[in-house]
C-alpha cells in the first residue's frame, strides 16, 4: 500500500542565505533513507519558509517487502565430531542464531561447504523507521555551526519549535529532536500566530496558504518576481531583479507583499553602483531605472505582512535607508579629496601574497605586462600605462573598503573626477572583466590589456611559487582568471601566443619559478578548455582532439574547435576518424622503416592507384585551405577522401611481403597520417 507523507521542522528564523541548501539536503537525506529501507518513496519535493523545511512523498510504501537472508556459520566438515555428537563450533552458531543445530542447513560456497540459516527478515515499516530516517536527514545537514537552546541535548542551525509528521491519516511517530511530532503547525507570525492542524499531506500548501504561509519556496519567489515587475510597471519604469537577491529575499519572508519607496534625489550624485549595492546588501532592496537605464530615486521592498497602512512600512524603509545612502555619499566624497596616484603609499602596505610583495608591486608588474601586451594587440601604449598603474588604486578607498563588489568601478569614477581620459578611467573600470563565465567584456583594446596582465601576472606568480589549487580551494581564484583569459583573446579575435605572454609574465616576477611551474601552468589553462566549450555542448572529445596538436594560439585552437565539433556531424567524420586510427596503428608498428616519398612506379593494385590520384587532385586545394586557416572547409574537403581511402584498406595489403610495395604503401598512409591531423587528432574522434 503506498501513502503521502509530510514531515515538517518548525523553528526559529533560519539563515536567509543558506536555506534552500539546507532544504534540498533535508529533502535527499530522507528520500535517501527511506529507500534505503526499501519503502520505494516517489514524486517527492521539498518546502521551506524562514520558520520551516519541509518534505512530502506522495508515494510511500507502508511498509517494505519481506526478504530473506542467509548467514553462514562454521565448515560441515568441523560440525561434528567423530562420534556424530554436534561439535562446540556448530553449537555455538546455533545457539547464537536461537535455532536448534537440527534446523541448519550445509550450503556450498567458494570456500566449501558451510553450515547456515535461513530466515525471514520482516520489511520495515514507516511508522517504525521514520524518526530514524529524519533524524539521521537532519544530523548529516550542511550546518557550519549548530546550536543548543534550552534545557535540551539536541543541535541545530536555529531551535526547533515543533514537528509535524504525517503519513496518510498515522501521525504516531517516535521523537523527532527530543519533541513529539503531531498534527500541529503555525501560521504566520502575525497574520495567523495560532496553532493549525495539518489534516492531511496532501493539503498542506492549502492549509497553510489559509493562514498567510506560501509554503513553496519556488511560488513564492515567482510572487515577488510579479510583484516586483507589476509594480515597476505601474511606475513605468524598469525592474532589476538580481537573482541572488530574489533567492536571499525568498527566504526572508513567508507571506510577500511588495512595496515602493523613495530616496532624496540628491543622493543620485553618487556613483549608481554604490547606491544600488547599499540598498541590495544593507536593506535587501530592489532598484528602478528609467528607460535610459538611469537609476530612477525609487526602489521595491518587500514586506513580511500585509498591513491596512502599508505607508508606514514604506516611511519605515524610507527613514532606513536614507543614512545607509549617506554613508555611501560620504565614502565617494572622502574619497574624492585623495587622487588616485596618492595612494601608492597605502597599496604598499596591502599584500597582495607574502612572497609576490605587495598590491602596489603587483601593480608594477601589470604595468610592464601590460605594454608588451599592447604591443601585440595594438592597444594604445600611453593609455594602457597610464590606466595599469592606477588599476588598483580604489583598493584603498573607503568607497571599496565598504562595497569590495565596487573595486575598478569606484576606480573609473574617481579617475573622470581628476580628469583623466575617458580611455583611461574605462580601462580602470573594465579591467575586472569578465568576473564570471557569462559576463560581458572590456570595451576597448587599452582595457584588455590590463585585464590580461593583471589576470597573467597572478597565473605566473602562484603557479611560480607552488600555491597551485587543489580540489575546490583555489583562493586566488585561478580557475577563473584561466578562463577570462581565454575569452578575452578568443572573443576579442586576438591573434596573440599565450605561451609567448605566459614568458612575459614569468620574467616579471621577484621569484625563481619553482621546477615545472612553467609547464603546469600552460597544462592548468589548457584543462579549462573543457569547461569553456561544455557550455557550447561541444565533445570533450573535440576538446582532447585539439589540444594534442599542443596549439599555443587560443583564437587558433577555437577555430579548429569549432571546425572539427562540425566535421563531426557530417556522415563520413567517424569512418574517417577510425581510418586515421588504424593509419596510426599501422605506422606506429612500422617505426623500423621510413616510407619516404611515394613511388608512382610501385603503385599495383587499383585501389592504391585510386587513393594516390585522389590525393595528388585534392592535395593543391587542402594546402591552400590549411594556409588560409579555412580549417571547417579543409575537413569537409578530407571528407571526400572517405570512399577511396575505405577501398585502400579493403583491397590493398600494406604489410606486403614485398619489402618495396610495402614501404611505398607505409608512404601512402604517412601522407594520409599529414592530412588527417593537420587540424585536429581525429583518431580521438574514433
Amino acid at each position: 500500500m503506498n501513502d503521502s507523507f509530510l514531515i515538517e521542522i518548525g523553528t526559529e528564523e533560519l539563515p536567509p542565505k543558506s536555506l534552500q541548501t539546507l532544504a534540498v539536503a533535508f529533502h535527499d537525506g530522507v528520500v535517501a533513507g527511506f529507500t534505503q529501507y526499501g519503502l520505494e518513496p516517489s514524486e517527492s519535493e521539498w518546502f521551506a519558509t524562514p520558520r520551516r523545511l519541509a518534505v512530502r512523498i506522495h508515494k510511500l510504501k507502508a511498509k517494505a517487502e519481506d526478504t530473506t537472508e542467509t548467514l553462514l556459520g562454521p565448515p560441515v566438515k568441523t560440525a561434528k565430531n567423530e562420534a556424530g555428537e554436534w561439535t562446540p563450533a556448530a553449537l555455538g552458531f546455533a545457539n547464537k542464531q536461537g535455532v536448534s543445530p537440527e534446523t541448519l542447513i550445509a550450503i556450498d560456497t567458494d570456500k566449501g561447504e558451510r553450515l547456515a540459516i535461513t530466515r525471514t527478515v520482516e520489511g520495515a515499516a514507516v511508522t517504525e523507521v521514520a524518526a530514524t530516517v529524519i533524524n539521521q536527514a537532519l544530523a548529516e545537514l550542511p550546518i557550519a555551526k549548530r546550536m543548543r537552546w534550552g534545557s535540551r541535548r539536541t543541535e541545530f542551525v536555529r531551535p526547533v519549535h515543533w514537528v509535524v509528521c504525517l503519513y496518510g491519516d498515522h501521525d504516531t511517530f517516535d521523537p523527532i529532536f527530543d519533541l513529539v511530532p503531531s498534527r500541529v503547525s503555525r501560521g504566520h507570525r502575525f497574520h495567523g500566530p495560532q496553532s493549525v492542524v495539518i489534516d492531511s499531506p496532501e493539503r498542506y500548501e492549502a492549509i497553510l496558504e489559509s493562514c498567510h504561509v506560501v509554503a513553496s519556496f519556488d511560488k513564492r519567489r515567482s510572487l515577488i518576481r510579479d510583484q516586483v515587475i507589476t509594480l515597476a510597471d505601474q511606475l513605468s519604469l524598469k525592474a532589476n531583479i538580481a537573482e541572488d537577491l530574489l533567492d536571499e529575499v525568498t527566504a526572508l519572508v513567508e507571506w510577500p507583499v511588495a512595496l515602493a519607496g523613495s530616496f532624496d534625489p540628491d543622493f543620485l550624485r553618487v556613483p549608481s553602483e554604490a547606491l544600488i549595492a547599499s540598498m541590495k546588501e544593507h536593506q535587501k532592496y530592489f532598484h528602478l531605472t528609467n528607460q535610459n537605464n538611469e537609476l530612477e530615486p525609487l526602489f521595491i521592498t518587500i514586506a513580511n505582512i500585509e498591513s491596512p497602512e502599508p505607508e508606514r512600512i514604506i516611511s519605515g524603509n524610507e527613514r532606513v535607508i536614507r543614512p545607509r545612502l549617506a554613508d555611501a555619499a560620504f565614502f565617494f566624497d572622502t574619497d574624492l579629496k585623495t587622487p588616485l596616484k596618492q595612494r601608492d603609499s597605502e597599496l604598499a602596505k596591502m599584500t597582495f601574497q607574502h612572497q609576490l610583495g605587495s598590491v602596489l608591486d603587483k601593480v608594477k608588474r601589470v604595468q610592464q605586462l601590460a605594454l608588451v601586451i599592447a604591443q601585440e594587440i595594438g592597444a594604445d601604449a600611453q593609455a594602457v600605462e597610464a590606466a595599469s598603474a592606477l588599476c588598483k588604486s580604489d583598493l584603498a578607498s573607503e568607497l571599496v573598503n565598504e562595497f569590495p563588489e565596487l573595486q575598478g568601478i569606484a576606480g573609473g569614477y574617481y579617475a573622470r573626477a581628476e580628469g583623466l581620459d575617458h580611455v583611461v578611467a574605462a580601462a580602470i573600470k573594465e579591467h575586472y572583466l569578465p568576473r564570471f563565465a557569462s559576463d560581458s567584456l572590456p570595451s576597448s583594446l587599452e582595457a584588455t590589456a590590463v585585464a590580461l596582465a593583471d589576470r597573467l601576472d597572478t597565473l605566473a606568480g602562484i603557479f611560480a611559487i607552488g600555491e597551485t589549487p587543489s580540489g575546490s580551494k583555489d583562493p586566488f581564484a585561478l580557475r577563473r582568471s584561466s578562463l577570462a583569459v581565454l575569452r578575452l583573446l578568443i572573443e576579442n579575435k586576438l591573434d596573440c601566443d599565450l605561451e609567448s605572454l605566459l614568458d612575459a609574465a614569468f620574467r616579471g616576477l621577484p621569484v625563481t619559478p619553482q621546477e615545472k611551474s612553467r609547464q603546469a601552468l600552460s597544462a592548468y589553462i589548457n584543462e579549462r578548455y573543457y569547461a569553456k566549450y561544455e557550455q557550447d555542448q561541444i565533445s570533450p572529445l573535440v576538446v582532447r582532439s585539439i589540444l594534442n596538436k599542443q596549439i599555443s594560439r587560443p583564437l587558433d585552437f577555437d577555430n579548429r574547435v569549432k571546425s572539427t565539433h562540425e566535421f563531426l556531424g557530417l556522415e563520413e567524420s567517424l569512418a574517417l576518424a577510425s581510418a586515421y586510427k588504424r593509419v596510426a596503428n599501422l605506422l606506429e608498428k612500422s617505426d623500423s622503416i621510413q616510407p619516404g616519398v611515394v613511388n608512382p612506379a610501385l603503385l599495383i593494385e587499383p585501389a592504391e592507384k585510386e587513393l594516390v590520384a585522389a590525393l595528388d587532385a585534392l592535395q593543391p586545394k587542402l594546402d591552400d585551405q590549411l594556409k588560409q586557416l579555412s580549417y571547417s572547409d579543409y575537413l569537409t574537403t578530407l571528407a571526400s577522401l572517405r570512399t577511396p581511402v575505405d577501398l585502400f584498406f579493403d583491397g590493398v595489403m600494406v604489410n606486403s611481403d614485398n619489402l618495396e610495395l610495402k614501404t611505398n604503401r607505409l608512404a601512402i598512409l604517412q601522407r594520409l597520417d599529414g592530412l588527417f591531423g593537420a587540424v585536429a587528432d581525429l583518431k580521438e574522434l574514433a
